[in-house]
């Protein structure tokens, strides 16, 4: 991960009084003021509009509370302007990091520093301490003080033990006291003056941060923590339930910094979508030799519960099947297949079952160049992990799908790094589902390449989840927060009033384009293509899409957005640009302006809902249109709708 470093100043922090500091954003629209009194407080401002009140910041270890205002030992300011090049590209291959940072240093070995982007604000705490000595978190506060009963899109959480997969509510602040709590990332309604999105980064050895109301303040919410696992029973395979916790965080270095607050600030909805800041406030890469680490599109065989038909043998989890899944990965340029459950013991993840022959299966899949990716029980991987790794990298596996974490605790994020590492030491992918949140990793260790920690597609097998409305949520929440493992793609389309919900026929809400704007729309270089490939095969006009769209983009573009509502965005991937855009129930026009095209002519494939999709949500047509920079071109959604462009100069 190159960086290029352009300038930095030190300079003395602006003093307000002899206990206040300011530190601006550089564009100068958002303020942080940090008092420091008996306690250290702070307040941010956007535009002269102070939306967060002061907001208390606290740590306790070994017992002591370490953060005092009071004798402040130094002060400095810091400008920092400097080009990241990620390993893996999401949003862009180019990522600017443009901030301005205030250090405190105080007494009892701890500072404090806060990060002032033009897109948003984040602080965190550095303990000082000797090498290798342990020290106790007993506590932290994580305060955020508003100064109005704002709108929430509050993620609901109903035990700190989730696979955080939460429907985001519309709830006002005041509604929320302690005894409601939320995931993160979560997002706060400011009106006129914009959106803001609570998350964190730089997530290592300590628990993850959860939201709960407070009844001393209609108007605020805590950091809320899982406590440090002391006993825990193994129910089933999959399930490990803590039934003894600590009164404590986590059991740490004493030397060591801890997770950024952050708080991303957009002015308009779409400029959430483009935020970078959780991966730039990430620590650095961990990794000398990225050049095995290869994005790309995955055929899935779990959703559609091997479902293919027109075959001349007994469909299931078996060599045959999965044969049959890479020559279709194989015909349409896919990069992966996933063996999802079934394949293997799960208690013993290097059991392979009967039905499966893997050495011929992996000689096979390299034979047609498409690359395996194995599905396990964390628990399972965790009690064999080098001896299952080594025994995969044997088969030239090239990436594991880890599920039912469910929790993240410090124990359990230990685990994420340990796994991340090992995986990368056998240069393999790594996919977390039913797991928490994107919170850093994948700066570290770019093999992280996706992630679940968000209801998607599959729920579609079981309930009505997932609406429109609810797809066009995720891209300005969860999505800000990292790559999320949604699993688009289904086949099968229904009409708000045609849906149902099939455990092994599943159906999606909205329409096919729709289906295929998440592709644009949805960031994850690790893409799935959820359905089953004897439907893929018997739908050449979406293939033609499907084949041809990349995972990774060098620049991104929001052209039309509205939290909830609809999104359309322009992505290029090299001197090709993609168009997508979706809609919720109400049916919508658009005329899309093309300016972001360089000079010369271009020809547009489209593909739009059909004139039926109002009845037969999967009803599309692709058309063909020559286009320069001045044109714009007219697009009808139908309700639940959406549509996809490929742009190319002639």
């Amino acid at each position: 991960m190159k960086q290029i470093l352009l300038f930095l100043i030190l300079v003395l922090p602006l003093s307000v009084s002899a206990n206040t500091y300011s530190l601006k954003s550089p564009d100068g629209k958002i303020e942080i003021t940090v008092s420091a009194d008996k306690q250290i407080r702070y307040s941010v401002s956007v535009n002269g509009y102070r939306f967060l009140e002061p907001s208390l910041i606290s740590i306790v270890t070994n017992g002591q509370s370490r953060i005092t205002g009071l004798g402040i030992l130094n002060a400095t300011e810091t400008r920092n302007d400097e080009i990241i090049t990620p390993v893996v590209k999401q949003k862009s291959n180019r990522i600017r990091d443009h901030y301005n940072l205030l250090r405190l240093d105080l007494q009892n070995n701890i500072s404090l520093e806060f990060r002032a982007y033009n897109d948003g604000v984040a602080y965190r705490i550095i303990t000082g301490g000797e090498e290798n000595r342990d020290m106790i978190v007993n506590a932290e506060t994580v305060e955020y003080n508003f100064a109005d009963d704002y709108g929430l899109l509050f993620p609901e959480e109903e035990s700190v033990y989730s696979h955080q997969e939460r429907e985001y509510k519309q709830v006002s602040l005041s509604s929320v006291g302690p005894d409601r709590f939320c995931s993160t990332p979560m997002l706060v309604d400011l009106e006129k003056h914009g959106k803001v999105l609570i998350t964190e980064s730089d997530l290592y050895s300590y628990p993850g941060m959860f939201l709960e109301g407070d009844d001393n303040n209609k108007h605020s919410l805590k950091g809320k923590f899982a406590p440090f696992p002391l006993q825990e029973i193994e129910h089933g395979d999959r399930d490990r339930w803590v039934t003894q916790a600590a009164d404590f965080l986590a059991r740490t270095e004493a030397k060591r910094t801890f997770p950024w607050r952050t708080m991303i600030i957009a002015a308009q909805d779409g400029d959430l979508i483009l935020s970078e800041m959780v991966f730039k406030l990430a620590r650095p890469l961990e990794l000398e030799n990225t050049s095995w680490i290869r994005p790309g599109k995955v055929a899935w065989d779990w959703l559609n519960a091997l479902n293919i038909y027109g075959v001349d043998f007994k469909s299931g989890v078996n060599t045959a099947t999965y044969k049959y899944y890479i020559d279709f990965a194989a015909a349409y340029g896919l990069d992966y297949i996933i063996l999802d459950e079934g394949w293997s013991d799960t208690k013993d993840v290097t059991r392979v079952v009967p039905e499966i022959d893997m050495d011929e299966l992996s000689a096979y899949a390299e034979s047609k160049d498409v690359d395996l990716i194995l599905w396990v029980v964390w628990m399972g991987l965790e009690k064999q992990l080098d001896k299952a790794l080594d025994l995969y990298h044997s088969w030239g596996v090239r990436g594991i799908k880890v599920d039912f974490m469910q929790r993240d605790d410090q124990k359990m994020v230990d685990y994420y790094w340990k796994v991340a590492k090992a995986a990368a030491e056998r240069e393999m992918l790594v996919d977390y589902h039913g797991s928490y949140k994107p919170a850093g990793i994948r700066r570290a260790w770019p093999n992280v390449i996706t992630r679940e920690g968000v209801r998607g597609g599959e729920q579609s097998k079981w309930s009505d989840y997932l609406t429109p409305d609810h797809n066009l949520t995720l891209p300005f929440t969860r999505m800000v927060a990292g790559p999320m493992d949604y699993t688009p793609g289904h086949m099968i389309n229904a009409t708000e009033a045609n849906f149902r919900d099939v455990y092994e026929k599943p159906m999606s809400q909205g329409t096919r384009c729709h289906q295929l704007s998440m592709y644009v729309l949805y960031e994850s270089p690790l893409q799935m293509l959820c359905d089953n490939p004897s439907h893929y095969y018997d739908e050449p006009v979406t293939m033609a899409f499907l084949s041809a769209v990349p995972t990774t983009w060098d620049e991104s573009l929001v052209l039309h957005a509205k939290i909830g509502d609809y999104l359309v965005m322009a992505r290029r991937n090299g001197n090709t640009w993609y168009v997508g855009g979706m809609n919720d129930w109400t049916e919508r026009d658009f005329d899309i302006a093309l300016d972001f095209l360089p000079k010369g002519k271009f020809t547009a494939e489209i593909w739009k809902d059909g004139v039926n999709a109002h009845r037969y949500a999967s009803d599309h047509v692709k058309t063909t249109k020559e286009v320069t920079n001045s044109s714009k071109v007219p697009v009808h959604m139908a309700p639940g709708g959406g549509f996809v462009m490929i742009i190319n100069q002639n």
